[in-house]
């Protein structure tokens, strides 16, 4: 079997494989464009296409069925030992690809070797952990990180609040199509209240300054930018938390300022940590699993946290019950009645 490690490689046979239908991954951006997946959606989806088709000699999807999808997906779970939830992100892609733009209705994929899930417990933060890893953060970073705390927000969640989306006045915050395209309402944190209105102060300098210099405005989702043509310089529409240079639109050559790079606080909490002495395998998204269950912990209705958290299912949830650090008030260790 040939090898997927060269994306270059892989995009160059695609191309040559679908030479006799050249709209393929266009049709199939569009087709998510039109559905409001994200931009990152759209290019996983993209990438895990062009492995399938190169995985069977550059072959066009369709003239593959339900077999050749049961051997590449089979092949990530016994070969590559991919994870449960990458499998899964592979068959979502080809599934619509197939329903979504080829429309070809496909089966129950039998005969489908499914990589197994672990049971994992989320990695939590206790207080003073919480407390030594945002001391580390600095200004700018320390504010992202007290949101995800203070709020249970997802890292991307965190960097693409716009001003609007922040109530002072009833300390909350709005979460604007969130996973799953969903909105929800949580809390502003009392501690981050003060800060977060300083911070704002200086992002209206720069955005007053971007302005003047004839630029200052913000990507717009969906088609609100042809709706609402000026809306993207209003002060409402900026990103909370902006990025330090403007962008370049390559198709008009339009400058903007777009929100920080993820990377940017990946890196600075990786570093937290490290600096406060913890080994655990933390990052951004453990923030939000100690603001669950440190929700739980202090009495809290497990349906209030699944609507703070934006889950569907509270079975979602309830995996930090398993995590609750309950000391005398739980089970008591049949070592310590010796």
């Amino acid at each position: 079997m040939p090898t997927y490690h060269s994306l270059s490689e892989g995009i160059e046979g695609t191309s040559q494989a679908i030479e006799r239908r050249p709209k393929l991954l266009e049709s199939m951006r569009e087709a998510l464009r039109s559905r409001h997946y994200s931009r990152r959606t759209e290019r996983t989806y993209a990438m895990w296409v062009r492995r399938f088709v190169h995985f069977h000699r550059l072959r066009h999807p369709a003239d593959m069925g339900e077999a050749e999808i049961n051997a590449f997906l089979s092949h990530l779970a016994v070969k590559e030992h991919v994870s449960a939830s990458t499998q899964t992100q592979a068959l979502s892609a080809i599934l619509f690809l197939y329903r979504s733009v080829l429309g070809t209705k496909i089966g129950a994929l039998d005969g489908l070797i499914r990589a197994r899930k672990p049971k994992r417990l989320p990695v939590v933060f206790n207080r003073d952990e919480v407390r030594a890893v945002i001391h580390q953060l600095k200004s700018d970073q320390w504010l992202m990180a007290t949101l995800m705390y203070g709020a249970g927000l997802r890292l991307m969640e965190c960097l693409r609040l716009r001003v609007m989306d922040v109530d002072f006045s009833v300390n909350q915050i709005a979460v604007r199509d969130g996973k799953g395209a969903q909105d929800r309402l949580t809390m502003l944190p009392q501690s981050a209240k003060q800060p977060l209105t300083d911070h704002l102060k200086g992002v209206r300098a720069i955005h007053q300054r971007d302005l003047q210099d004839g630029y200052g405005r913000v990507f717009m989702p969906y088609a609100l930018a042809r709706k609402y043509p000026n809306a993207a310089a209003e002060w409402g529409w900026q990103y909370v938390f902006p990025a330090q240079h403007r962008f370049v639109n390559k198709e008009n050559r339009t400058q903007g300022r777009h929100h920080v790079h993820e990377t940017v606080l990946q890196r600075a909490v990786k570093e937290a940590v490290r600096k406060a002495g913890i080994t655990k395998h933390a990052g951004c998204h453990t923030f939000r699993h100690s603001f669950a269950t440190h929700l739980l912990e202090n009495g809290y209705d497990i349906r209030t946290v699944q609507e703070l958290l934006g889950h569907k299912d509270i079975k979602t949830t309830m995996i930090y019950t398993h995590v609750l650090n309950r000391g005398g008030k739980g089970v008591r260790s049949p070592a310590d009645t010796l």
